[in-house]
Order: C-alpha cells, then structure tokens, then sequence
C-alpha cells in the first residue's frame, strides 16, 4: 500500500515542497484531543448501527486511548508526512491495532466533517474557559466595589472633568461590560450546538447511520440539519473570534484608564511592584506593562477576525483548502484571551487606590455645576436651558477667582436667584447620592447594581 492517503488516484508522487506546504500538522495538533473523542463518539455510533463488530469498536478506543497517552507522555512522534493531526492519529491506530480494523474508523466519514466538528468541540470548549475567567474577573472587580461604594472621584466626558462618582461606580460599568461578553459567548455557544459529524464530504453518507447519536455523546444539543452548511460553516469560529475582539475592546479601555489614573498626573491609583517594570535607563521609573500588553494585544485580536472574514468571504461551498487557514487566528487569540484575562484580573487584586487624590481631583473641573443647574430647574422651576446658562455665568466667575464652583462663598451675592439652599448643593456627597434615576452613580443604586451582578454570576 502507498503512503499517501489518495495515492490510488495518483501515479505519481507529490512535491515535497507540496507535502511542507499543504502540511497543517504543527497547527491542528492542538485539536488531538478533540480528535481522539470526535473518533470514539464515531465509532461507538457505527457500532450501534452495526457498521462495525463490538470487538472492532473496543480496539479502535483502546487504541485511540493510548495514542492519547503517546500524545500527552510526548512519546508520539509527529511527521509532517501524515499532513495534519486527523491521518496523524488515524495511520497510528492502524499501526497498534492493525489496518483491517484501523481502516474502518473513518466509514461514513469525511475529513471535512471531521475537521469542522474537532474544530468546533474546541471553540466550544474555550467559550466556556472564557466564560469562567471573565466570572473570576467580575469578582475581583465587585471586590473593589463593594469596598469604594463612598470613595469620590471625578468622572470624565471628552476626558475632562464631569460629574462626581465613586470608585464602585466607575469600576461597576467595566463589570457590566464583562457581563455582557459572557451573555455573548452564551449566545455563540448556543449557535454552536448543533454537530457536523455525519456529514461527510459535503451530502451526507449513504450507510445507515445515527448522527444525533454521536452528536450526543459529543454533547451537541443537536445535529447540523444541512450536510454542506455543516462542513462549510465557520460561523462558530468567527463567532468567537469577534466575542473576543469584544472582550478585548473593554480590556483595552480599562488599561488605558489604569495607565492614565496610575500616572503622576493622576496619581488615583498604584500598580503593584509584582505586574510592573522599570527602565534600564531611569531608576525611579514604573511602567504599566502589563497594562500597555494588553492594549497592544488588541491590534492582533481584531487582524485574527478580520482574516477569517477575509478567508470566508468568497468562498464556493462547499470545503475549500483556504479553510486550512481557519485555525491559527482562532488559537492565537484564544491564548492570548486566556492569559491576558488572567494577568489582569491577577493585577487587578493587588490594585491600591488612592482615595485622597481622587477627592482632591473632584475639587477641580466645577463638577458640582450640573447639580445646581438641576437645583433651579427643579426649585425655582426654569427652563433648564436658561438654568445652565446661570450657572455658566457662576463657572466663569469661579474662573475669575481662580477657585472651584464648589469653594465659591455665598452664591446669593453673584446672582440673587440662589438663595440658602443652593449652597447645601455644593457638597460633593450630596451630589453622589442626589441621582435618582435607575442606574446612576447613588449609593443605594451601586448597591442594586452588585446585586444584579451577583445575582448574575449565581446563575
């Protein structure tokens, strides 16, 4: 018998430029176990349709078992000849339990099916590491909440001084942003479900065999319902590539805040000593490096989507070689997301927050001045147009004296509209807590905000 798996059709012999590039070994060896798996559901379903003998199944899975062994112990040896992990782990079956039974593994069978379900079992299962991780991160972040429910700190439109916040509530709109990446891996992993075993090269198999079966001993919900949609679709994989994408947009944006807050200019936070570095040239320095990591892991995260976009988008149904490609993207940023989840949350525990520098940074900027525009709209009931021009008019003569809005002294006398009441307005806790509406900055409403998440990661 010929070495090549198609060497009954060909009289002659490949290139061995050909053999090294058409090769995908080095890569889709990360999916053996997958594979292995992906070839006992198989073959257990062929059994119980009688395609195969009982003994026939029992040493095609002792032989896949150990082959997993060789894999894992590092005894197998991979040969770039064998072209990818699915003829890899095939020809070695062979070798242990002999060809006459090897051989039949791969009845009503396809390497398209094959590769799209190894591939899609391996998404799946990284959606809900991914999951897991983003949790463990929502828990760290309702850590810091729960802790900084009153500690102050201005909040930034156009990045310039808006409105007083606390902490808690600052860091609780990057927690619910994490929720919403796992209600969309959530969302993936359930357009994911369905399994294309079974399919074959593109129109099914003419045996008589079950593959909700095997899709259920794989725990898929179900079965691919269309032969060549299943061997064709990516969906899965670009799915996941964009979640992360996603995810790794909310990272970023929080590591450009720590950077900034944990600058001299800002100074409303420190990294620890154990997820910094420092210069080779200047001693006193302190670089946020895993922070400016992460931000700059981005730029891969989204060219890894945007080539399988641009590998899927043309492409003939039903499987094409250009689906090879489909896979090294989806690895790096699964990696990258993993580590990156994990350094971060790691960084974040050991966060120290500078609740002095945060105050003093609300005495800057005029926070207050939205507050006493809603107050005259609301006590002396005008327009809240004609309000804000008032107390434009109060910010300029700030200003003038070169203090904030919230150290003017007796605002009657820059404008009679003001009266007592006003000044209990310029108090910067009464201003955190003066926010009614659903979701705001209050304490009562950051207490209902960590309970939504807890309730969240109970569920």
């Amino acid at each position: 018998m010929k070495n090549s798996m198609w060497s009954g059709r060909f009289s002659g012999a490949s290139d061995e430029l050909l053999k090294q590039f058409n090769a995908s070994l080095d890569i889709d060896k990360t999916l053996y176990k997958q594979d292995i798996e992906g070839s006992i559901a198989h073959a257990t379903m062929l059994e119980n349709c009688k395609i195969l003998q009982k003994n026939e199944l029992d040493a095609i899975i002792k032989g896949l078992r150990e082959i997993e062994k060789e894999i894992e112990s590092k005894r197998f040896v991979f040969d770039i000849k064998d072209e990818d992990i699915h003829m890899a782990i095939e020809k070695r079956l062979s070798e242990l339990i002999g060809f006459e039974i090897g051989g039949k593994l791969h009845t009503a069978r396809s390497r398209n099916d094959q590769v799209a379900t190894d591939f899609k079992l391996f998404v799946r299962q990284s959606n809900q590491e991914l999951q897991f991780l983003l949790k463990e991160l929502i828990k760290t972040l309702l850590i810091h909440a729960k802790e900084h429910k009153t500690t102050l700190m201005p909040s930034f439109t156009h990045l310039q001084h808006a409105q007083i916040v606390s902490f808690s509530f600052y860091i609780l709109a990057y927690a619910f942003m994490f929720l919403r990446d796992i209600k969309r891996l959530k969302s993936s992993f359930d357009l994911a479900d369905f399994s294309p075993l079974g399919s074959c090269a593109c129109a099914g198999t003419s045996y008589a065999t079950n593959s909700l079966m095997s899709a259920k001993i794989l725990n898929f919900k179900d079965i691919m319902p269309n032969a060549m949609d299943a061997v064709s679709d990516r969906d899965f994989a670009l799915d996941l590539l964009y979640d992360i994408a996603v995810i790794f947009t909310h990272t970023s944006r929080l590591c450009e805040e720590l950077i900034l807050f944990s600058s001299s200019e800002f100074s409303f936070i420190t990294l620890s000593d154990s997820f910094s570095t420092g210069s080779s040239i200047m001693p006193q320095k302190k670089n946020p490096d895993v922070c400016e990591l992460i931000r700059g892991k981005t730029g891969r995260i989204y060219g890894n989507l945007i080539s399988l976009l641009t590998t899927m988008k043309a492409l003939p149904l039903a499987y094409n070689k250009d689906m090879q490609e489909d896979k090294e993207g989806v690895f790096d940023s699964i990696k990258t997301a993993k580590d990156s989840l994990i350094i971060l949350n790691a960084m974040l525990k050991e966060l120290t927050i500078h609740k002095e520098n945060m105050l003093k940074a609300c005495k800057k900027g005029h926070l207050l001045a939205t507050d006493l525009a809603d107050f005259l709209v609301r006590e002396k009931n005008i327009p809240f147009r004609k309000a804000h021009f008032i107390v434009g008019e109060l910010v300029a003569e700030a200003e003038k004296q070169g203090v904030d809005i919230s150290e003017l002294k007796d605002l009657s006398k820059i404008n009679p509209i003001f009266d007592e009441k006003a000044s209990h307005i310029l108090d910067f806790e009464f201003s955190l807590n003066s926010k009614k509406s659903q979701g705001s900055s209050s304490v009562q409403s950051v207490e209902k905000q960590i309970e939504i998440l807890e309730d969240f990661l109970k569920s």
